[in-house]
């Protein structure tokens, strides 16, 4: 698999969601991060089921969010939320698809034992389509309560994290009724995170790193 070269800045950046505000909560402070750093990034974001208003939503929190990258590419898929699994064969194709076009350095995708079928889909297609990538799968919180022991951690600032949890309230109204979708929840994650990697801002994103060569 590509190793992470530890001298050269990550310079393309794969993000794949299933849903309009799955990137975002998983790997927002850490993007921001990213693109942040001064680095001429180029951001190829995905998400497979975008319908809607929530198409709207996610086009526009991704544009606001990525305003500092060299280039970006957003997409957005029409896949039914929800049922997935019985779609496995039309993403598996979209997948290959991406294969063909995309080469990043670096991808964001879904924790591969997410409780939620269509996060555990994208999870493993992403596996099994990008075998010489750097992957770091990211964790949404939910119902089912499957919060791991994730072993990548970044380190985020206070600036970092509230413009993090800005972003997702501002550009998510059909969210807001959810009881789960508020600000203390991703606060919440980002520090305790951010105490389990002794962060030195308090807070931090946190990921599944399952293979990492260091170069």
């Amino acid at each position: 698999m590509r190793g992470l070269h530890l001298d050269r800045a990550i310079e393309r950046v794969l993000c794949l969601g299933a849903h309009s505000d799955d990137i975002e909560i998983g790997c927002g402070g850490t993007m921001l991060e990213l693109l942040d750093g001064g680095r001429p990034l180029d951001v190829t974001w995905i998400v497979f089921a975008a319908h809607g208003v929530r198409e709207q939503e996610a086009r526009d929190s991704a544009t606001a969010m990525l305003a500092g990258a060299k280039a970006a590419e957003i997409e957005l898929e029409h896949f039914r939320d929800g049922f997935f699994p019985s779609q496995s064969a039309a993403i598996k194709e979209h997948f290959e698809s991406l294969k063909r076009r995309v080469a990043p350095d670096l991808v964001f995708t879904h924790y591969r034992n997410d409780l939620h079928q269509d996060h555990r889909l994208i999870g493993e297609l992403t596996w099994n389509t990008f075998r010489d990538h750097l992957i770091l799968e990211y964790e949404v919180p939910k119902y089912d309560g499957d919060f791991g022991t994730p072993n990548v951690f970044v380190p985020l600032d206070e600036a970092r994290c509230q413009r993090k949890i800005e972003l997702l309230l501002t550009h998510f109204a059909s969210q807001r009724d959810r009881r789960w979708f508020s600000a203390d929840l991703f606060r919440a994650m980002l520090r305790l995170r951010g105490m389990e990697a002794n962060a030195p801002g308090g807070y931090a994103e946190a990921f599944y790193g399952r293979k990492v060569v260091l170069l």
